[in-house]
């Protein structure tokens, strides 16, 4: 007989669940009907053969109640019933793993689909979305990216002013640092699936919230203001080189042609961004196919490249450099580079001639240089062989303006201050090393292109550090040899002319192709075109997915996009801040401030790395496995030096941008958890903190109030006194400890979920109150127990608390349990044995808000010294702005046998040296008789105690008889089950009710009446006299002094020792504080905690 557990619904009202119904109703399992309406199913055991032959019975659901036919595969038959109630929270293996296998990488980028506000409640719907591979989707985007502008506008410029090898060590190091940050980022990658916004949901996944908003914000202007600069360039080589004729502007003087040049990059870089901002607006689909054809065009211009270096060996382009004596002229003017020819044997002068002299004769007024040196024409591109490679190996710097000369003799002229107005090449702007840093570091800056766009990619982790690395590989032996075939190839003076005017206009790089210029001028124009596009993609992805993870609020509006996941909103705002880096107009100005953005972004992809590599964190396994946490150190040092040597000013604008970004992202953004790094490096620093305090305990001069505030709660779990948190916050200043703690009754299986709402409320209270802490809730069988394990278990290692602070129990004498104010003493005793100070705020309602004081007094009784916490406390009080303006009394007590004035000149001089600033006053209390009021009280007191304890034994004796008779009845039930074989009788109760009572009244009645007479007739203790004497003459003493200060500190008696006069401390402690409105008891915890010494 196989056993089997069968499913049966609980019948309704007046139904049998079992017997009434027939077993195809009653029974459900896999090939029973559907169960009836409103029933209840439940399990019931059966040892029935098992009709399906199987052994195992198949049940059509996970839960027994469950009703959901889209989870009947997580739970299938009764080999999981053990952990079927966690089914809900812990989902089965399988289940999970079937979730696993079906999961796809849609999350935000360019994936088509329909994401509707949540808000107003549409349905989503999925579309396909273009899912690419490492070529497509990571190494085409970051080779053009890397393969823009500066190559072919700025690279030939670059070598010829800093020279071979100085130009070999800014492309070392800006690729080095990109591999380097490439290795880290790939480490990331490979880490856990990268949704859309790569790079940015890399490093504040990383690095946390704040690093990621700030680094992402900065990465996002720059990859926009990139896409500005690859425009310019667009715009540049369209003007300059393709078609000059449809400049706009016309320069009339040569001084006006720069300003020209830069009207025309406006209008027409408006039209461009507007066309492209169009194509991205339309799809990026449309980009990709787009980009294809770009990159073709960037390859071919790359191999033009290097098939005209190879024939310059055989046979060099011709483009003819003229000079006048060593400098360099613009070849717009004249066809002909001599001053004159012979032409039919007569000796005419040329176009060049016109240019320096006041007219065509052979006798007209010429510029003194003109005249003084030789016009020379010498071959711009003298080839490989040539040799001219020695002469390019070292930099040629100077300001702007500088004559572009070559290294031959010339003979000087006297005034060279028209030297500017005539056609001769000048530097544009001032060259020097760190500057052409800063111009060149963008050309490797498309690096992230990939993955920026991971929300498109089949598979980011493998994607991104494959095609990544490839691309960098690629462009850094590109760009080396570059570096080295252009100082080998290319006259010095062509080198350093940045326009290419000397070679009419040509650009430079152009004049080396094969077999046309116009390959590569073609080439690098769809190579900015290209360029500017993925950064125009990518750039409003990034922001999107800033703004959906809702850490800056501002930018939320920037999270929506089209019905197929376009973010318009986000590719507007790119679009605004593109013009304004077109309206800057010059390349060369646009380039520092990428590098600055790039580099920051870069620092921090390495710092996330090294970061996540040295903690050693449980979730770091990137697949990726050739990183090294120094290889990151490296990359990071690297980053951060070349933002220095570029532009220090600009690095730091840099930081301070995102440090802004940083504390507004802290101060206003959402609360995110993403297990970053910088949150397991405050773990393991304060673990290492931890493990420094606990070495040894801390010196004097290192002592304050480390607090542990016990709070009591009422019924709705709200704090009774949320003024002992503001008098925490304002005697802390948000320094050092404060652990926050309170206590429920009962056991923590049951009231788990109270203990969280209580936490919740103590959280929302000491955020109201702007307490700074931690808050920890116990559950216990009782408040007592719980408040002890508080004390002695709150806080971990060094960091525990060495003072207690709890408000005195009001109503003490009003309650009818006195295990109240027992709670109140035993917690006193506890804090005495645990050796920490105690301090006990009266009427804590009434402390001050956050409303400041005016002036008034802080008064201090020091009766017995007890560590100097008395004297410390108000001085840390001052610190605050609520009490600034109190100053603090020192009182303390002369006895008949003391020098009330020596006291106080020894009680000045030991303040003096503690450096507080406090008012001295000695109060003589001088042995007087003990008065009759003081006698009367005592007795009254005793009488109250006397009579406490007998209603406390009354009660004793009245559960004492109740389980006696309870016994009896028991042992009697027990008696009769022993007799096996008689038969059942009656059992007859011993006590009844009405023999309960009269026997307990007969035995009481002699004991109350001598218990009433005791009561009259006793005599107070003598030592209860002697502190209640003490207690009455120093409250009067206190209140005549100081019944109008703002806040009184009193030395707080200790407990007793014995358990028998724990009533009488309370009522001493009450007469001690009667008439006074703030006080505050300060006990001390055994230990200086103020000294003299520096």
């Amino acid at each position: 007989m196989s056993e089997r557990f069968l499913v049966v619904p609980v019948a309704h009202a007046g139904e049998s669940a079992f017997g009434d119904a027939p077993d195809g109703d009653s029974v459900f399992d896999a090939g029973a009907g559907e169960e009836r309406r409103g029933s209840v199913p439940i399990l019931r055991y059966s040892r029935e053969p098992n009709k399906y032959g199987d052994g195992n019975p198949r049940e059509s659901r996970p839960f027994i109640n469950n009703t959901d036919d889209d989870k009947g595969t997580l739970y299938d038959g009764k080999n999981m019933a053990l952990f079927e109630e966690e089914m809900d929270s812990n989902p089965m293996v399988s289940s999970l793993l079937s979730k696993l296998a079906n999961y796809t990488n849609l999350m935000q980028g360019v994936r088509e689909h329909e994401e509707a506000d949540e808000d107003e409640g549409a349905k989503k719907q999925t579309v396909k979305s273009p899912q690419m591979g490492t070529f497509i989707g990571v190494y085409l985007p970051c080779l053009q990216n890397i393969l823009g502008v500066i190559l072919f506008l700025r690279m030939t410029w670059i070598v010829g002013t800093a020279g071979i090898l100085e130009s070999f060590i800014i492309v070392s190091m800006c690729c080095s640092c990109t591999m380097l940050t490439a290795i880290s980022m790939s480490a990331i990658a490979t880490n856990g699936v990268v949704p859309a916004g790569g790079s940015y949901y890399m490093i504040s996944r990383s690095l946390g919230p704040e690093f990621g908003g700030a680094v992402g914000l900065c990465f996002y202007l720059g990859t926009t203001f990139a896409g500005a600069m690859y425009i310019l360039g667009t715009i540049e080589i369209l003007l300059t080189y393709m078609v000059p004729s449809a400049a706009i502007f016309k320069a009339e003087e040569k001084a006006q042609e720069a300003d020209a040049l830069l009207n025309n990059m406006r209008v027409y870089g408006t039209c461009c961004l507007t066309l492209m901002s169009l194509v991205v607006f339309v799809g990026v689909k449309y980009v990709n196919k787009l980009a294809l054809v770009f990159l073709a065009c960037v390859v071919l211009s790359i191999l033009a490249i290097y098939a005209g270096v190879i024939k310059t060996i055989f046979e060099p382009p011709v483009f003819p450099v003229c000079l006048l004596g060593n400098r360099t002229l613009q070849n717009h003017g004249f066809d002909k580079c001599m001053k004159t020819e012979i032409i039919d044997n007569v000796t005419v002068t040329t176009k060049l001639w016109s240019l320096f002299c006041k007219g065509p004769e052979l006798n007209a007024s010429c510029n003194e240089y003109f005249s003084l040196n030789n016009v020379t024409e010498i071959q711009g591109i003298p080839g490989l062989t040539s040799g001219v490679i020695s002469e390019n190996m070292w930099g040629s710097y100077g300001p702007a303006g500088m004559l572009v000369e070559k290294a031959v003799p010339s003979v000087p002229a006297s005034d060279a201050s028209q030297d500017k107005h005539l056609p001769y090449v000048l530097n544009d702007i001032t060259a020097f090393f760190t500057l052409l840093v800063g111009i060149y570091f963008p050309s490797v800056t498309g690096i992230m292109a990939g993955s920026n766009r991971s929300g498109d990619l089949r598979d980011a982790q493998r994607s991104i550090p494959i095609g990544t690395i490839l691309a960098i590989a690629t462009t850094t032996i590109i760009y080396l040899s570059c570096v080295v075939l252009f100082g080998a190839c290319i006259e010095g003076v062509l080198l350093r002319d940045k326009f290419g005017d000397s070679v009419k206009g040509n650009l430079v790089i152009g004049t080396l192709s094969w077999p046309s210029p116009w390959v590569i001028v073609i080439g690098s124009f769809f190579s900015c075109c290209g360029a500017g596009l993925q950064s125009l993609t990518g750039a409003p992805r990034l922001l999107q997915a800033i703004a959906r993870d809702g850490i800056v609020p501002f930018l939320e509006v920037f999270g929506h996009g089209k019905a197929n996941g376009e973010p318009t909103w986000a590719l507007l705002l790119t679009a605004v801040i593109c013009e304004s880096g077109i309206l800057i107009a010059s390349l060369d100005a646009v380039a520092p401030i990428l590098s600055m953005f790039f580099l920051m972004c870069y620092l921090f992809v390495n710092l996330a790395c090294a970061l996540q590599t040295l903690l050693r964190t449980p979730n770091w396994r990137p697949r990726f496995k050739y990183y090294h946490w120094a290889l990151s150190f490296l990359g990071m040092s690297l980053c951060l030096a070349l933002m220095f040597i570029s532009s220090w000013y600009y690095a730091l604008v840099a930081m301070l941008i995102a440090g802004c970004i940083y504390k507004y992202i802290e101060y206003r953004g959402a609360e995110k958890e993403w297990g970053d790094g910088i949150r397991g490096l405050s773990l393991n620093a304060a673990r290492y903190a931890l493990i420094r305090l606990e070495e040894a305990p801390p010196h004097t001069k290192n002592w304050r109030p480390q607090l542990l505030v016990l709070l009591n709660l009422d019924s709705e779990l709200s704090v009774k006194h949320p003024r002992l948190l503001s008098f925490t916050t304002q005697l802390k200043a948000g320094k050092g400890l404060t652990i926050v703690g309170s206590v429920l009754e009962g056991t923590f299986l049951s009231r788990d979920a109270d203990a969280k709402r209580a936490e919740q409320s103590i959280k929302s209270a000491m955020a109201a109150e702007k307490t700074k802490g931690f808050c920890h809730v116990v559950v216990s069988s009782n408040l007592r127990d719980g408040f002890s394990h508080l004390i002695q278990s709150a806080g971990l290692g060094g960091m525990k608390h060495n003072s207690v602070l709890m408000a005195w129990p009001a109503n003490w004498r009003q309650s009818n349990d006195p295990q109240s104010w027992r709670n109140f003493i035993e917690t006193v005793q506890e804090t005495t044995a645990a050796h920490q100070a105690l301090l006990v705020a009266k009427n804590v309602d009434s402390f001050p808000h956050q409303e400041r004081l005016g002036e008034g007094t802080i008064d201090v009784w020091w009766i017995v010294h007890d560590g100097g916490l008395l004297m410390l406390l108000p001085f840390l009080l001052q610190q605050h702005k609520v009490w600034r303006k109190c100053k603090m009394r020192i009182f303390t007590v002369a006895q008949l046998d003391d020098n009330s004035i020596q006291m106080k000149k020894d009680l000045q001089m030991f303040l003096y040296h503690l450096r507080l600033n406090a008012e001295v006053e000695v109060v003589e209390m001088h042995d007087s008789d003990i008065s009759a009021f003081t006698y009367e009280k005592t007795l009254v007191m005793e009488q109250r105690s006397q009579m406490l304890k007998q209603m406390q034994l009354s009660r004793t004796e009245r559960e004492r008889e109740a389980q006696l008779i309870y016994d009896r009845n028991t042992a009697s039930h027990a008696a009769l089950n022993d007799k096996t074989d008689a038969t059942p009788e009656r059992v007859h109760m011993t006590w009844t009710k009405d023999k309960f009572c009269t026997e307990r009244n007969r035995n009481r009645e002699p004991s109350a009446n001598m218990a009433v007479r005791d009561l009259f007739s006793m005599k107070p203790n003598q030592s209860n006299v002697r502190c209640m004497h003490t207690a009455i003459k120093l409250n009067e003493v206190v209140v005549n002094k100081s019944q109008g200060a703002h806040l009184v500190l009193l030395n707080m008696p200790g407990p007793p020792k014995n358990r028998g006069g724990d009533e009488n401390y309370m009522e001493f402690l009450e007469v001690l504080m009667e008439g006074l409105n703030r006080v505050l008891l300060v006990r001390g915890g055994g230990r200086e905690v103020i000294t003299i010494y520096s």
